[in-house]
């Protein structure tokens, strides 16, 4: 590791020593993002922090400017700007007794639906971050991390929304986790979602291709938003009539759609699309039929995770079973042909 000085802060009881880092990655951190590897560089510093010092050019790789998403390899500088790191004190917080047992209250939610010496694979409940930040202590991987604190090395592998439930995996080993983002990038998994949308989706035999590119942008707030715009990614979604359900005037269908791509709020983008949000969606939903409706939560659900092992290469395929959200949902509707 090099450094390079820089003029000293104003009050250096209260700032972080005043050094630029020249860390280079090892086989152990290559592989992972760069926004994932400066979150666990540092401990303490709010998320939004770390992805301004990336957009703003202070955080370089190779002494070029990257994205949060850049994939790092082995022999790659990255640099290190000074920020205020968590006192010893803050940390030792983290591991207090309360947050222990806030930790495994989540944790008794989150149904273990796999584990091996490579592979953790959990039942993620709705309206449980994947990680904390922005005003979130305690996501699924600083839960486990404190519950499980005998895994060494622990990361997510992908992510999914706050809000929506299902397959989870994480890695507890580097070599898995380099293994499967490689399957993830080569669109060599399975994803599906079951999902509850407004209306009736009319299809005939076989399956609907949704491709609409997709634009990331932010509020005035600073929250994320995902919009359709030509030019945006390209994005894939194949979506399954399951049931339709009619109750009075309103009707709600079930469907399974497979993720082809993996965009950011992707099947909940393409479903508004195509005007039929899915239910409980308080970012591209629909607000007055939810009144009526009245959901519990976002109705979308990863039931079911298709890959090949990192370590034996073994086919697997991992399931998760409808939330007995959706059953009570559903109960309040008669189920009518899908055709």
């Amino acid at each position: 590791m090099k450094s390079e000085s820089i003029p000293k802060p104003e009050n250096p009881k209260t700032a972080t020593p005043a050094t630029v880092l020249l860390q280079t990655i090892g086989p152990e951190e290559a592989g992972q993002r760069l926004d994932n590897y400066l979150l666990r560089w540092a401990k303490g510093v709010p998320k939004s922090h770390v992805y301004r010092i990336i957009r703003s050019g202070e955080v370089r790789v190779n002494k070029k400017r990257a994205e949060p998403t850049t994939r790092l390899i082995e022999g790659d500088v990255v640099r290190l700007p000074p920020v205020r790191l968590a006192e010893p004190a803050q940390m030792a917080a983290v591991n207090s007794a309360q947050t222990k047992s806030r930790a495994q209250g989540y944790s008794d939610k989150m149904p273990i639906l796999f584990e091996d010496e490579a592979l953790l694979i959990v039942n993620k409940p709705s309206g449980l971050a994947v990680h904390g930040g922005s005003g979130i202590a305690l996501g699924v991987i600083e839960t486990l991390r404190i519950t499980r604190p005998e895994l060494h090395f622990l990361e997510l592998v992908h992510r999914l929304d706050r809000d929506t439930s299902g397959v989870l995996l994480l890695a507890k080993k580097r070599s898995a986790l380099v293994e499967m983002h490689r399957q993830i990038r080569e669109g060599q998994t399975d994803k599906r979602y079951f999902l509850l949308a407004h209306g009736e989706i009319e299809q005939g035999a076989g399956v609907m291709q949704l491709k609409f590119p997709l634009h990331k942008y932010l509020l005035a707030n600073g929250e994320r938003r995902v919009r359709v715009d030509p030019d945006g990614l390209p994005s894939h979604t194949a979506l399954r009539v399951i049931k339709v359900m009619q109750r009075g005037e309103a009707s709600i269908t079930l469907a399974e759609a497979q993720l082809k791509t993996g965009r950011t709020h992707q099947i909940r983008v393409h479903l508004q699309k195509l005007g039929h949000s899915i239910l409980g969606d308080d970012k591209y939903g629909f607000e007055e039929r939810d009144k009526l409706m009245k959901p519990k939560r976002l109705y979308l659900h990863a039931h079911l995770a298709g890959f090949t092992h990192p370590r034996t290469g073994e086919k697997m395929r991992i399931e998760s079973p409808l939330p007995p959200e959706f059953e009570a949902m559903m109960k309040t509707f008669e189920v009518r042909s899908a055709d």
